[in-house]
């Protein structure tokens, strides 16, 4: 019985995963679903592609975000996914944000993506990288209803090559 149990476990010749692979998987797995659980609960979370990692100067990334909280306080993020072949230490982006009552307002933010070494900050794999960057902290939303956060890229190129991703995320405090 002994024998059958240990060459069921060690069976790998059809391509099939070990048992002790299976479990390091679950394991790491779990812990992944279990930490990323924790975290603050975000109000708003999406990201929108890039078609073929070619930011255009027109191209408008919108993000409507329905609020129903006036009281607490919240962080605003970027998530830009780039590769290490983007050609600039920074990414300067146009925020336009329609209120519900219909009010507009414009801000010009630059995120930083390296350090002055040139290391990239954001987190990655092989040639991608990751950054989440605070845009502001302690915001309040002044009115309940749909908010229009509209995104473009400011860098004074009409085709903004290697950035892949842009997301907007909202988090309570």
């Amino acid at each position: 019985m002994t024998t059958l149990i240990n060459d069921f476990i060690d069976i790998n010749l059809t391509g099939m995963i070990s048992s002790r692979k299976k479990y390091v998987l679950f394991i790491s797995f779990s812990l992944l679903i279990f930490l990323t659980g924790c975290g603050p609960k975000a109000l708003f979370d999406d990201t929108k592609s890039i078609p073929d990692g070619v930011w255009m100067d027109e191209q408008l990334l919108r993000f409507e975000v329905p609020v129903n909280d006036t009281l607490n306080l919240h962080m605003f993020y970027l998530n830009i996914r780039h590769t290490t072949n983007y050609r600039y230490a920074n990414l300067f982006l146009f925020i336009s944000t329609t209120f519900p009552d219909g009010e507009t307002a414009r801000d010009t933010v630059e995120c930083i993506l390296a350090d002055r070494s040139g290391k990239w900050l954001g987190k990655g794999i092989s040639n991608m990288r990751d950054n989440q960057v605070l845009l502001r902290r302690g915001l309040r939303f002044p009115q309940k209803g749909k908010y229009v956060f509209e995104l473009e890229q400011a860098m004074r190129e009409p085709e903004l090559e290697e950035v892949m991703d842009v997301g907007f995320r909202i988090v309570r405090e």
